[in-house]
């Protein structure tokens, strides 16, 4: 099982380096970490008064893991998620922020649990999670993962800008679509076959 620290230098190696691309709502980035989070925490990594790109463009690839560690995984709690949860749910918080935790409640309340849809870690979310886990923890991650896959789907379904992430320009998986599956076990992979079905009304 990775650590903490391995799980958050893994999701800056996907991230990738500085990018500023129109078609992201998120932003630019620099490692994952976007402009918004660099202003929240008020660094001002070129000491020149103000938090703008050119911060963002000298974010480091350590300061954004530790960025990640403290602001994406510690202060949401999901350190205290089941631990076959964490990376994928880490991962997500990352990429896509509370919706990540919101995907998990929605998961969980269709497993007849009572838990608010609000992206926040509270007790009830914890105590659910930790009791759809105990079973069998990495069936629940499974079905996180799949989840985690029909989100983006989803979005890119309702918004064409986005389609680009979820599927390349050959027709193969996009970037959301296989790292949602780097988290699930591989039966749960979908086949070329059935990855052309679901985005074949895309056209």
């Amino acid at each position: 099982m990775q650590d903490v620290r391995q799980i958050a230098e893994a999701i800056v190696d996907r991230e990738g380096g500085f990018v500023s691309d129109p078609d992201d709502p998120g932003g630019a980035t620099n490692h994952g970490v976007t402009i918004h989070t660099l202003r929240r925490l008020g660094l001002d990594l070129t000491g020149d008064g103000q938090v703008s790109v050119a911060d963002l463009r000298v974010l480091s690839r350590e300061r954004a893991v530790e960025i990640f560690i403290s602001q994406y995984y510690q202060r949401p709690r999901i350190a205290e998620l089941p631990v076959a949860l964490q990376p994928s749910v880490f991962d997500m918080y990352v990429n896509a922020g509370s919706n990540a935790v919101q995907i998990l409640q929605r998961l969980l309340r269709e497993m007849g649990y009572d838990v608010a849809v609000d992206g926040v870690i509270g007790p009830q979310t914890l105590a659910a999670a930790m009791d759809a886990a105990a079973p069998d923890p990495v069936a629940l991650r499974d079905a996180y993962g799949v989840a985690r896959r029909n989100y983006y789907f989803r979005l890119a379904d309702s918004r064409v800008a986005s389609r680009k992430y979820a599927r390349t320009r050959l027709g193969g998986k996009g970037g959301w679509i296989s790292r949602a599956e780097a988290f699930l076990s591989p039966r749960y992979h979908l086949t070329q076959a059935e990855f052309s079905a679901r985005v074949a009304a895309w056209g």
